[in-house]
C-alpha cells in the first residue's frame, strides 16, 4: 500500500456509493478522486494546492480561509475526507450530502503525537467525535484506536448515509 493506494477504510466502503458525483474534500494528489473515476462516477475534488487529475473536475480553494464552501447548493453522492481534520466544515459536509448520500471520513485521532505527525490537538479528533459531529446521519460503520497500515497511527473512521429527506 503506497501512498498513492486509495485507504482501506474507502475502498471498503466504496461499493455503497452508487452515483455522482463524489466531492474528495482536501484531495491532495488524488488518490482517492482517481479511484472513484476509475468507477466511472462523476468526481470533483478541492484542494488549495492546484492539481491535475486525469477524469476528474479540479477546484482550487482554500477551505480553511474565511471564502465561503465553494460548494453551497450542490449535492453529492459521496463526500470523501481522508486525513484531514478543520471542524468547521463539518456543517457544510453534511448539508452537501445527497439524499442516501455515502460519507466516508477518516482521520487522525488524539494518540496520533506518539507516532508523529499530526500532533497538534487542534489536527486531532476528541474520542466519538466524528459521531457527535455527524449524529444526524445513519451510520453504518465506526471504529477508532491504533492502525499498522500504511504506518501506524491513531485514527477514527466512519462511513454513514444521510437520511431521506423529510417533507
Amino acid at each position: 500500500m503506497g501512498p498513492e493506494s486509495p485507504s482501506d477504510w474507502v475502498v471498503r466502503w466504496a461499493p455503497l456509493v452508487a452515483r455522482g458525483p463524489v466531492l474528495d474534500v482536501a484531495s491532495g494528489a488524488g488518490r482517492h478522486a482517481r479511484f472513484f473515476a476509475a468507477r466511472w462516477l462523476e468526481v470533483i475534488a478541492v484542494d488549495r494546492e492546484p492539481q491535475q487529475i486525469p477524469g476528474v473536475r479540479f477546484v482550487q480553494a482554500d477551505l480553511e480561509s474565511a471564502a465561503p464552501w465553494p460548494f453551497a447548493g450542490q449535492r453529492f453522492g459521496a463526500i470523501v475526507v481522508t486525513n484531514y481534520l478543520h471542524r468547521p466544515l463539518f456543517k457544510s459536509i453534511e448539508d452537501s450530502l445527497g439524499e442516501g448520500g455515502v460519507l466516508i471520513y477518516e482521520t487522525f485521532m488524539i494518540g496520533n503525537e506518539r507516532f508523529g505527525r499530526p500532533s497538534n490537538p487542534d489536527f486531532l479528533l476528541r474520542p466519538g467525535e466524528l459521531l457527535e459531529a455527524f449524529a444526524s446521519l445513519q451510520v453504518l460503520g465506526f471504529e477508532q484506536g491504533q492502525v499498522e497500515r500504511p504506518k501506524p497511527a491513531v485514527t477514527q473512521r466512519l462511513c454513514a448515509v444521510s437520511a431521506a429527506k423529510k417533507g
